[in-house]
């Protein structure tokens, strides 16, 4: 395990979207790099940056064209190479995004793939072995290219699979786990990090990293085989480096080898009854522009508790502890921003209780000073996620500080509606969102207990009812979204040793008292307290 993993909070980047130096309408490799003292001031000392490399930009950089050299518009290989240098100087780390799974259709394999005479990258992709099969059952394609055969799909059109092989081959075509165009196509992934990470990177964000071997089993136990096998590559030349996972089951990443994985957006699990419960009536909500109940966890009259997250959240955390992490995102490139139905004040709570959690959490840029979600058609394939992925907005100046460019140059438009917030007004105030999370991290930073293999425990959490209190080692953190003041008897904090609770270390929003007799949580508060 990185050890500088148990200190790590990350902030995620979508490079098009954040700091645009030349004036074209796109962010770029250089305008993180100036960013980079605004990102550790606020308290995040590691950085995500979604796909910066060769691509058609199909689908935002997910069809990746050569995986070892950035794409024109964000730079050069140098400049990559300098933003690496800059974090490490500044005592930070860098992850890229891994698109294991797919290339774009229009990578050198996949051109070679499709040749009708055999070569070194026939076997890379999965094809049928006559352009009449299709692929049991599976989206594929064929007719487009001069071999006779269909090819298989990972995602979108432009994305063909990359084969690591079936768990359990049925046909002629298909290769076995260990075949020898599967394990080339392992090598071939192995050689790419490699070459990464001998350039300054410190690990890597894995895209769909459960999709690789085709007709897996219920807990993908092929795909877990690939991934300890690379886990093994690390361990053995790069011990500091870092894997996280899009893969959302962490009974299964951990371990099939990652250090970290993604507690996901997902309807069911429990995450977005946190901030998001409103997906329950589909993903095109927003979209489509309902107005729903809103029943969030944080929403101060939404009427919910913690109690369908901790259910669905703890026994996962119990199965790998002491084994890698869970990593809770405020939101991420794929997820409506929580903006969209939450207030500044409700965020503020809803952050303090995801950044003083186990495991390593994860911040999308912007989400620190509450952009917002807007209604946008789709950019490179981003459909309901575009809203999402507007450029960041830095000052109240011409493109929100984002771009000099002219504004119909810009890759999606800045959010000009009023009260729209930015980074300049947030920094000066010490009542704003992002002073409220600066001051999260910074105590974070500062007690080992709020930090990743920190203990957790719940004290306080039931059914119908707004507070929740738990302990993170020698602390305990409360916090009450709703607009009515609670009163807990310290007698009804489970296993809680202590007749009260000691200093008071952090309160945000509404008063927090630990009384002689019972711990009063003011309307919309939350603070965290010595045992």
């Amino acid at each position: 395990m990185p050890k500088w993993l148990k200190d790590a909070v990350f902030y995620e980047i979508y490079p098009q979207s954040f700091r645009d130096t030349n004036a074209d309408g796109i962010g770029d490799i250089p305008g993180i790099t100036e960013k980079l003292d605004y990102v550790r001031n606020l308290g995040a000392n590691a950085l995500w940056i979604n796909p910066c490399f060769d691509s058609p930009f199909k689908d935002a950089g997910y069809d990746i064209r050569d995986y070892k050299k950035v794409a024109p518009r964000y730079g050069t290989n140098e400049d990559l190479e300098e933003l690496f240098r800059e974090a490490h100087r500044r005592g930070m780390h860098v992850l890229l995004d891994l698109v294991p799974g797919h290339t774009s259709e229009e990578h050198e394999w996949f051109k070679m793939s499709g040749k009708a005479e055999k070569n070194e990258y026939s076997g890379r992709y999965i094809w049928t072995d006559c352009w009449f099969f299709g692929i049991d059952g599976h989206p594929y394609i064929g007719g487009e290219c001069e071999r006779n055969g269909a090819y298989m799909l990972n995602f979108f059109k432009c994305q063909p699979a990359l084969n690591y092989g079936w768990l359990h081959p049925k046909q002629p075509w298909q290769d076995a786990v260990d075949s020898p165009n599967a394990l080339a196509t392992r090598e071939a992934l192995k050689d790419i990090m490699r070459f990464w990470l001998d350039r300054g990177c410190d690990g890597f964000r894995v895209d769909m990293a459960n999709s690789l071997v085709k007709d897996d089993d219920e807990n993908k136990s092929g795909t877990q085989e690939v991934w300890r096998d690379v886990r093994a590559m690390l361990d053995r030349d790069y011990p500091e480096a870092a894997l996280v996972s899009e893969w959302g089951v962490p009974e299964q990443a951990i371990p099939a080898g990652f250090h970290m994985d993604f507690y996901l957006d997902w309807m069911g699990n429990g995450y977005n009854s946190l901030l998001r419960d409103y997906e329950r009536a589909g993903m095109n909500v927003l979209s489509e522009g309902k107005k729903l109940e809103d029943r969030s966890y944080f929403k101060a009259d939404g009427g919910g508790d913690a109690t369908h997250f901790l259910e669905e959240y703890e026994p996962r955390l119990r199965s790998i502890e002491g084994k890698g992490y869970i990593s809770l995102i405020t939101c991420n490139h794929d997820t409506p921003r929580p903006a969209a139905n939450l207030t500044p004040d409700e965020l503020k709570l809803a952050y303090a209780m995801i950044l003083t959690m186990p495991g390593v959490p994860f911040i999308y840029y912007g989400d620190e000073i509450g952009m917002r979600y807007q209604l946008l058609p789709t950019k490179e394939g981003g459909y309901t996620r575009t809203g999402s992925r507007t450029p960041m907005q830095w000052t109240a100046g011409k493109n929100a500080g984002f771009s000099d460019a002219d504004e119909e140059k810009l890759y999606l438009p800045v959010d000009r509606t009023p009260g729209a917030p930015d980074a300049e007004d947030e920094m000066q105030d010490p009542d704003s969102l992002y002073s409220a999370v600066k001051a999260v991290l910074g105590l974070r930073h500062a007690e080992p207990d709020l930090q990743a293999d920190g203990s957790f425990r719940v004290l306080y959490a039931r059914k119908g009812e707004a507070p929740l209190v738990y302990r993170r080692g020698d602390l305990v953190c409360a916090v009450n979204p709703s607009k009515k003041q609670a009163e807990i008897p310290y007698g009804e904090l489970e296993s809680f040793a202590g007749a009260r609770l000691g200093e008071q270390l952090l309160g945000i929003g509404g008063s927090v008292t630990a009384g002689a007799h019972a711990l009063v949580l003011g309307p919309q508060s939350f603070a965290v307290f010595r045992a």
